[in-house]
């Protein structure tokens, strides 16, 4: 089984190949460069690196969301291209979930932080110590309430994701379970854990046509929700 892997749902942009349970190849950048710079000449180099035909993988595994409503398109539409291109179906694997991923087999709770601003997080709650068991699925929320409800479950927690150092100091002074923050190998979105994880979800089935894909924001966009909340002034001015 081959997996191709795309992952653009923040700053990050990354391209992988997982093969027989095997990262053959992985292109990283988590630099300020708009994804649609990179994300194809990054694949493009990988396919000349390991002599990849990309007629020959199985499937294209992209990192659906949440995240950045930019990245998230970018992504979607780099997948749908190809996907339509080389008559290959699609898996879908949510940001969070393949965050959690890269630390399969840790004895703390993994929860995975997206900076969805306004004190909000993308997160989930997951368990990994045997197997991959999602506690909490992805949801946006207040970062103050994710800690309450840590605190609640008692258990033993390692954080990671671009929203540790954004509320870093907040977990320092309200966490009162044992805490870590993940090493910066482990600390970020990866192609390769999305590949992985998608390797997973097509041996289920769990594939998709190009023409279906759609990012899962889990949130409005932020210029939408500005206008909603506009209109709703007004209303109530009005009234």
């Amino acid at each position: 089984m081959r997996i191709l892997g795309i992952e653009s749902s923040s700053l990050v942009a990354s391209v992988a190949v997982v093969a027989d349970g095997v990262v053959t190849a992985e292109y990283t950048v988590n630099f300020k460069k708009t994804h649609s710079q990179t994300l194809l000449p990054m694949l493009d180099e990988i396919v000349k690196m390991v002599g990849l035909d990309l007629e020959t993988i199985d499937a294209i595994a992209i990192s659906g969301g949440p995240g950045s409503f930019t990245g998230l398109r970018i992504g979607s539409a780099t997948g749908k291209g190809l996907g339509l291109a080389l008559k290959k179906p699609l898996i879908s694997v949510s940001t969070v979930d393949a965050m959690a991923y890269n630390l399969f087999g840790c004895a703390f709770t993994v929860c995975p932080i997206m900076d969805a601003r306004r004190n909000q997080v993308y997160t989930g709650i997951y368990d990994n110590r045997n197997g991959f068991f999602t506690v909490k699925e992805p949801c946006a929320m207040d970062i103050g309430d994710l800690i309450e409800e840590l605190n609640t479950a008692g258990q033993k927690v390692i954080f990671l994701g671009d929203g540790v150092p954004v509320y870093k100091s907040r977990i320092e002074e309200k966490i009162a379970v044992p805490f870590e923050f993940a090493p910066a190998h482990l600390n970020r979105q990866r192609a390769a854990a999305v590949a992985a994880l998608g390797c997973r979800y097509y041996e289920d089935g769990r594939t998709i046509s190009a023409a279906e894909h759609a990012p899962d924001y889990l949130r409005k966009p932020q210029a939408e929700r500005e206008r909603e909340e506009e209109a709703l002034k007004g209303e109530r001015h009005g009234s």
